[in-house]
């Protein structure tokens, strides 16, 4: 495998990070995950613009150019010999001393990983269990959620599902504290009843996915009501149609919604995804392979 470290395309074996990279030592550094399509990145300004909001967070000098972004993605893809694939854009905080910092970080280090997809169609797109985790949601670092280098509430809800059972593939819905619906694992989580769409708000602690952000829009203009609040599990337990979104699966309709006990059914009595979530599938995947934005 090729990345690019710096700017720099090399192998995977060449590529080095200091030992005092806060990145390492810390945390400090953040990742956007994306998908091409015709080799071209979706949503890339987007992705760019939610990197660029977290360094600055974060007090790292990063301001991400998507026009270089997009040149060096198309460089990754043909070293790797991929048309399209999962592109990873990492920024890590770069060298420091042991210790807290008090000032910014003036020469972060920048990796971005490609590897392939496995050939999908949302006309055969199979669904997921969604099993609602013991493990609550941990608060966000900063005012917000960043997508950043700090996974550990994520891998131990995952070690959850595995250690109670669940099937490969099932996705995890965390609650908050409060125990207000926040997302999945690796997932931004919708819901449908009575034709009206449903998601979480921000304040309940979840990432602003990128596609989330689309979808919403998306269900806007189709002319489906759009309602983003704060909700409990007996909310998306009587839902019709429960669906998740992420960048690189785009919209996964949930076919078996689950209890911590692993008791559940599937949403709306359906054991395929329903007619809305199949709508927008459809929609989501030919304006991403138009690269039309809305």
């Amino acid at each position: 495998m090729s990345i690019l470290y710096n700017g720099q395309l090399m192998s995977r074996n060449e590529a080095v990070i200091s030992a005092f990279d806060h990145g390492f030592l810390y945390g400090m550094g953040l990742f956007e995950t994306m998908r091409t399509y015709g080799g071209r990145p979706w949503l890339l300004e987007e992705h760019a613009k939610r990197l660029e909001e977290g360094c600055a967070m974060m007090g790292i000098r990063y301001a991400p150019n998507p026009d270089a972004m997009r040149r060096r993605i198309g460089e990754l893809l043909q070293a790797n010999g991929l048309s399209d694939g999962y592109i990873r854009w990492s920024v890590s905080a770069g060298e420091g001393e042991i210790g807290l910092p008090t000032g910014a970080y003036a020469a972060p280090n920048e990796i971005v990983y490609a590897k392939g997809l496995a050939t999908d169609d949302p006309a055969t797109r199979h669904g997921k269990i969604l099993r609602l985790l013991k493990l609550p949601r941990s608060t966000p670092e900063g005012a917000h959620r960043t997508k950043s280098f700090h996974y550990m509430n994520n891998i131990a809800a995952k070690r959850e599902l595995l250690e109670s059972g669940a099937p490969a593939g099932t996705e995890g819905l965390f609650l908050n504290g409060d125990g207000r619906i926040v997302e999945g694992l690796v997932s931004n989580v919708f819901w449908l009843l009575n034709g009206k769409l449903y998601t979480p708000a921000a304040e309940t602690g979840l990432l602003e996915g990128i596609t989330r952000a689309y979808v919403i829009q998306m269900a806007e203009r189709e002319g489906i009501r759009v309602e983003i609040g704060c909700y409990g599990w007996e909310e998306i337990a009587g839902a019709d149609e429960v669906f998740l979104t992420n960048s690189i699966q785009e919209i996964v309709p949930v076919t078996r919604l689950e209890d911590a006990s692993g008791q559940g059914g599937p949403p709306g009595g359906r054991a395929e995804g329903g007619p809305i979530t199949s709508r927008l599938m459809r929609l989501y995947r030919a304006a991403a392979e138009r690269n039309d934005r809305g």
